[in-house]
């Protein structure tokens, strides 16, 4: 069958290209793409391209579909899984697959399988890992970005602490403890924050940090302080950039002793060495800031390791009990991944948006994969509707729920906006 997809041929080089997708096999499942979120790792992928980890070295002879934050129907199932799934369900998946030690992945790796397609084929060994999971829930973009969301989760878990002369890790945040998340009022760093304030185990500080005052306003709109006190804990949103010692002012506000937990969400030396320099004791810093320069560095306070049992992790996505997580806070109503999203678009505006993304302001870029729509921010949905009345009316429906995107909204946008 035909199929449309934004591909990877090399560094740099994306196209959307219209192909033949081949007949599935008896242990694969053909799926239909409905909505596919852009993360930032995508673009590390697209202007690396060879370059990069996960992407296989015959890319320009076997061009990868790019996306893997992906959510959407399943249209056949071949003879191996037709016990477990049927035409007709809802599907989202966990991509970081590490199946037999590589670390191929769907929007990295695969010439029929990821997620700014309309159509694409999963293979044997999403199903034989519990990759591919049923949704049952009534939005596709919550499926979609079920991912990111996994990869806070994923990293919340990680984290771990220490008591002197125990030998055991007691792994997560510290419970009740000082948190502090870091360049973080983008959407990954405002991922974490809805995570943090309703997870079970909750710190009674969070300090959010940024240089951006346009995106840390917007943080602490979607995220009252007197409402995060209503549940105990105490809430900041610091803009460093106006700090004569930043480390100092975080400090004070950790009482003086640093924090338990830090979260770094750039690639910036200035930002890691802040992070280490507010380490209370047995503080753990969570790296989680994936860089594209292979020889990045930046001081750590050794001292600090030596003495006061600091340490630091690195985390790179969530496992399949982190992406089920997300989905049931979602479905819970405690957590709304909807607070990443700032723009809305097609298939046609996934590869630009991808090369572009770092020079886009704003947080996720939602792309649906069987319309046709430029780039768009919500924000701009009024404007927009002067020429075109269907914006007015996705803008009267985001409105009604807080600026955000929602349910009725993208109901809305398959209604009416031309299916590919």
């Amino acid at each position: 069958m035909k199929a449309k997809a934004v591909r990877l041929h090399a560094a740099n080089d994306l196209r959307l290209d219209t192909f033949e997708l081949p007949e599935i096999k008896d242990d694969e499942i053909l799926v239909k793409v409905v909505s596919d979120s852009i993360c930032m790792s995508t673009y590390k992928c697209a202007i690396l391209g060879t370059g990069h980890k996960r992407v296989h070295p015959d890319v320009a002879d076997h061009p990868a579909i790019m996306g893997h934050e992906f959510a959407g129907d399943i249209v056949k199932v071949g003879a191996k899984h037709a016990d477990k799934f049927k035409p007709g369900m809802k599907f989202t998946l966990q991509p970081a697959l590490n199946y037999k030690g590589t670390m191929w992945s769907p929007g990295y790796s695969y010439e029929f399988f990821g997620g700014d397609a309309t159509y694409c084929i999963i293979p044997a060994e999403v199903m034989e890992l519990g990759c591919l999971l049923e949704y049952t829930g009534r939005a596709y973009y919550e499926a979609s970005l079920a991912e990111p969301m996994s990869c806070s989760i994923g990293a919340f878990n990680a984290c771990f602490h220490t008591r002197m002369g125990v030998y055991e890790h007691e792994m997560g945040i510290r419970k009740d403890g000082k948190l502090a998340l870091l360049a973080a009022a983008g959407p990954m760093g405002l991922g974490a924050l809805t995570y943090a304030l309703h997870r079970d185990v909750r710190p009674s500080l969070i300090v959010v940090t940024d240089i951006n005052a346009d995106r840390l306003a917007r943080a602490a709109e979607l995220f009252p302080v007197e409402e995060a006190a209503k549940d105990g804990i105490e809430l900041h949103f610091v803009n460093t950039a106006d700090l004569a010692d930043p480390a100092a002012t975080l400090r004070d506000i950790a009482g003086g002793d640093g924090f338990d937990d830090v979260f770094c969400y750039a690639p910036v030396a200035q930002v890691v060495e802040l992070a280490s320099d507010i380490l209370g004791r047995d503080g753990c810093l969570n790296f989680f800031a994936g860089p594209t320069d292979r020889k990045f560095a930046a001081k750590l306070n050794y001292y600090d390791v030596h003495y006061n049992s600091t340490h630091v992790i690195g985390t790179t996505g969530g496992n399949t009990a982190d992406m089920i997580e997300s989905l049931d806070l979602t479905a819970a109503g405690r957590i709304n991944p909807a607070v990443m999203v700032t723009h809305i678009g097609g298939l046609d505006a996934a590869a630009e948006t991808t090369l572009n993304l770092p020079k886009i302001p704003g947080g996720k870029k939602l792309i649906y994969t069987h319309i046709t729509m430029p780039l768009t921010a919500i924000a701009d949905f009024r404007s927009k509707g002067a020429e075109d009345a269907r914006f007015t009316a996705l803008a009267d429906i985001v409105d009604a729920h807080a600026g955000l995107w929602c349910p009725e909204a993208e109901e809305y946008l398959l209604a009416n906006w031309v299916q590919q």
